[in-house]
C-alpha cells in the first residue's frame, strides 16, 4: 500500500460498549499494525440528546484494559484534532452549503407536525412506510418546492430548518466491500437523509465522511448495519469531490444471539446470564450498573482471542493467538461474510485456555481484588501455592475464591454434611478421634507424611479409606471438591486442620 493506513474507531458516547463495537475495534487495530499505520479513536457526539456522562472516558477506559490503544485520539491528542465532533462543530456548515449551492442537498423546514402528517397522509399499499424521498420531497416545505424569495426570506427570519441530501432518482451506487466484494444499491430506495440538523451539529452521515477526509483515513471498518447507509455516504463521497479520496469499506458481520436469530444484545445478556459490554457500565441516567467481561473475571487477552475468532479466523485449526500473532496473521480477507453465534461456553474455554499458561506468581496476582473481596489477605508465596494447586479447575477468576476460599478461612457451614451423616457411626468418630492424636505428634507437617499417617491409620483401624476420605475432605472444605486432600491439609497447617476436624465432629 503506498499510501499510509490510517483506521478510525468512531463511537457515539451513550453507553456501555458492546463486545461488537470491541471487535472492530480489534480489526481495526490489527490491519493498522500489520501495516504499519495509525489507529485513530474519534467520538462522535453530534447527537446531543443522546450524550451520557462519562461514557466518553469508560470508551477509554475499555480500549485500555483490552490492550488496544490509539495512536490518535481526544486524550492524545495528534496532527488532526479536536477528535470530539462537538469540538469540529465549526468544520461541517461550510460543507453542507457546498452542497447546497452546488444542487446536491436542500434546506427542509417542515416542522415535526408536518414529518408526522407525511409519514401518516402519504401511505400507500405498495408505498406503506413514507420516508423524505423522491416521492415526497416534492409536496413538503423546502428550498426545492418554494420560490427562492421565500426561502431567502425564511433564512433570514431564523426559521429552523435542516439541510438533506438531494438523492438521485433511477440511478445506481456501487462500490468495493473488502468483505464482500461488489455492492450496489437502488436510490430509489434511498431517502433524502438530513446532513445538518437544526441545532447546526451535522448528524453521522455528513460528519463521518468529513472526518473520515480531513483525517485521512484510508480503511473504515464498521457493522454490516451500517450498510444501508452506505449509498449515502459514497454520494456525498462523490458530491464534495472527494470520490477519489474515499476509504476502502469492510462491513463486519453481526455477532449474533447464542441461536443465531438476531443480533445479540443487551437484553439477550441480561436473559441468559452473560455479558455483553467489556467492562462494567454504570447507567447515571438509571442507576444501573451492567456487569462486563472485565468484572466476570474474563482476561483481557483472552476476551480480545475470543473476540477474533467471532467471524475471523486463518484457515488453520489454531484458535490460540497472542495479539502480535494476530496482527501477524490477521487479513480482512478471511473475515466471514455471515454473522457468527456468540457461545459464552466457548468464550469461557478460551479463558481457562489463557488462565492455565499464566505463571503461579502471575495468577497470584490476579487472585488478589478478588480475595480482597471478602476480607482476605495472604502473602504471595502462600497465594501462589493456592494458585498451582486450584487453576485447572478455575474459568473465571472468581473461581480462584470459589475453588479456593477455604486455604483462607475454615467452613463455618458444612454444605454437604448431610452426604457422611447418613452412613456415620461410632468406628469413624473412633478413627478420626484418634487419627487427630497422632497428627498432633507428627513431626513434619508435608502432605506426603500425612498421607501415610492417614493410611497406617485405616489398615490399624481394619476400616476402608473410601468411607474416611470423603468426611475428611468436607471437613477441610465443606463440600466435596477442591484438589487433593492432604495438600489441602498441608498447606492450611496443622492447628486449622484438627480444628476442623474437631469443629465437624462436634455436628455429627
Amino acid at each position: 500500500m503506498s499510501e499510509k493506513v490510517r483506521v478510525r474507531f468512531a463511537p457515539s458516547p451513550t453507553g456501555g460498549l458492546h463486545l461488537g463495537g470491541v471487535r472492530t475495534v480489534l480489526y481495526n487495530y490489527l490491519f493498522a499494525r500489520q501495516h504499519g499505520g495509525d489507529f485513530v479513536l474519534r467520538i462522535e457526539d453530534t447527537d446531543q440528546t443522546r450524550f451520557v456522562e462519562g461514557a466518553e472516558q469508560y470508551i477509554v477506559d475499555c480500549l485500555n484494559w483490552c490492550g488496544l490503544e490509539p495512536d490518535e485520539s481526544p486524550l492524545k491528542g495528534g496532527p488532526h484534532e479536536p477528535y470530539r465532533q462537538s469540538e469540529r462543530k465549526h468544520l461541517y456548515y461550510q460543507y453542507a452549503q457546498q452542497l447546497v449551492d452546488a444542487g446536491y442537498a436542500y434546506y427542509a423546514f417542515d416542522t415535526p407536525a408536518e414529518l408526522e402528517d407525511m409519514r401518516n397522509n402519504m401511505k400507500t399499499d405498495k408505498y406503506t412506510n413514507p420516508q423524505y424521498d423522491q416521492n415526497t420531497r416534492a409536496r413538503m416545505r423546502n428550498s426545492l418546492t418554494l420560490p427562492a424569495e421565500k426561502v431567502v426570506e425564511l433564512l433570514s427570519e431564523g426559521t429552523p430548518y435542516v439541510i438533506r441530501i438531494k438523492v438521485p432518482n433511477n440511478d445506481k451506487v456501487k462500490f468495493t466491500d473488502m468483505i464482500r466484494g461488489e455492492m450496489t444499491f437502488d436510490t430509489d430506495t434511498v431517502d433524502d437523509k438530513v446532513l445538518l440538523k437544526a441545532d447546526g451539529m451535522p448528524t453521522y452521515h455528513l460528519a463521518v465522511v468529513v472526518d473520515d477526509y480531513l483525517m485521512k483515513i484510508t480503511h473504515a471498518f464498521r457493522g454490516e448495519e451500517w450498510l444501508p447507509s452506505a449509498p449515502v455516504h459514497v454520494l456525498l463521497w462523490r458530491y464534495l469531490g472527494w470520490e477519489a479520496s474515499m476509504p476502502q469499506w469492510a462491513h463486519l458481520p453481526l455477532i449474533l444471539k447464542p441461536d443465531g436469530h438476531g443480533k445479540l444484545s443487551k437484553r439477550d445478556g441480561d436473559r441468559l446470564g452473560f455479558p455483553v459490554f467489556a467492562m462494567n457500565w454504570y447507567d447515571p441516567k438509571t442507576g444501573e450498573t451492567t456487569e462486563g467481561f472485565k468484572e466476570r473475571g474474563f482476561l483481557p487477552e483472552a476476551f480480545i482471542n475470543m473476540l477474533a475468532m467471532l467471524g475471523w479466523n486463518d484457515g488453520t485449526e489454531q484458535e490460540i493467538y497472542s495479539l502480535e500473532e494476530m496482527v501477524q496473521k490477521f487479513s480482512i480477507d478471511r473475515v466471514h461474510k455471515g454473522g457468527a453465534k456468540f457461545d459464552f461456553e466457548k468464550a469461557k474455554w478460551f479463558n481457562h485456555q489463557y488462565l492455565q499458561r499464566k505463571t503461579d506468581a502471575e495468577l497470584a496476582e490476579l487472585m488478589k481484588p478478588f480475595l480482597e473481596k471478602h476480607g482476605v489477605q495472604a502473602d504471595d508465596a502462600y497465594l501462589q501455592k493456592v494458585a498451582g494447586l486450584i487453576k485447572e479447575r478455575c474459568t473465571l477468576l472468581p473461581d480462584f475464591w470459589e475453588q479456593g476460599h477455604f486455604f483462607f478461612k475454615a467452613p463455618v457451614e458444612i454444605t454437604e454434611l448431610a452426604a457422611i451423616k447418613d452412613k456415620w457411626n461410632e468406628a469413624k468418630t473412633t478413627f478420626f478421634t484418634t487419627w487427630m492424636e497422632q497428627l498432633e505428634t507428627l513431626g513434619s507437617w508435608e502432605h506426603t507424611v500425612i498421607e501415610e499417617s492417614f493410611n497406617a491409620h485405616v489398615t490399624a483401624q481394619g476400616i476402608k479409606k473410601g468411607e474416611v476420605m470423603l468426611p475428611l475432605r468436607i471437613m477441610l472444605v465443606g463440600g466435596k471438591y477442591g484438589p487433593g486432600v492432604f495438600e489441602i491439609a498441608e498447606m492450611v497447617g496443622k492447628e486449622d486442620t484438627l480444628a476442623r476436624i474437631e469443629h465437624t465432629l462436634a455436628l455429627l
